[in-house]
């Protein structure tokens, strides 16, 4: 299974690169925090890695580790505005439960 982005998600990830002058892709990854176990990070990543996972969603490379790859496969990295809040929502059909402020995860 792969990890992919809406098209939403990959135009905005393309117009924040060109607004950098650099980046070969976005990296997403987990760590271990908060209430529920897990949270997501993000970042835009300015090389590859060794041992990276590459996927390509939309023309932009979408970079995870070994270790996150686990907690990710199949999901879906969206990019939704919700009322005046706007940001990346992680599709992730490996949640089984999630923290009531949405900050962190458990599988």
């Amino acid at each position: 299974m792969a990890v992919t982005l809406t098209e939403k998600a990959a135009n905005h990830v393309k117009s924040y690169i060109e607004k950098r002058g650099k980046g070969v892709g976005l990296r997403l990854g987990v760590r271990t925090s908060g209430c529920s176990g897990m949270a997501y990070t993000l970042e835009f990543a300015d090389e590859l890695n060794e041992g990276d996972n590459q996927f390509e969603s939309h023309g932009v490379k979408v970079l995870v580790d070994a270790k996150s790859l686990a907690y990710l496969e199949g999901t879906e990295l969206d990019y939704v505005r919700e009322g005046l809040s706007e940001g990346f929502k992680f599709n992730n059909p490996n949640v089984k439960s999630a923290c009531g402020c949405g900050e962190s995860f458990g599988v």
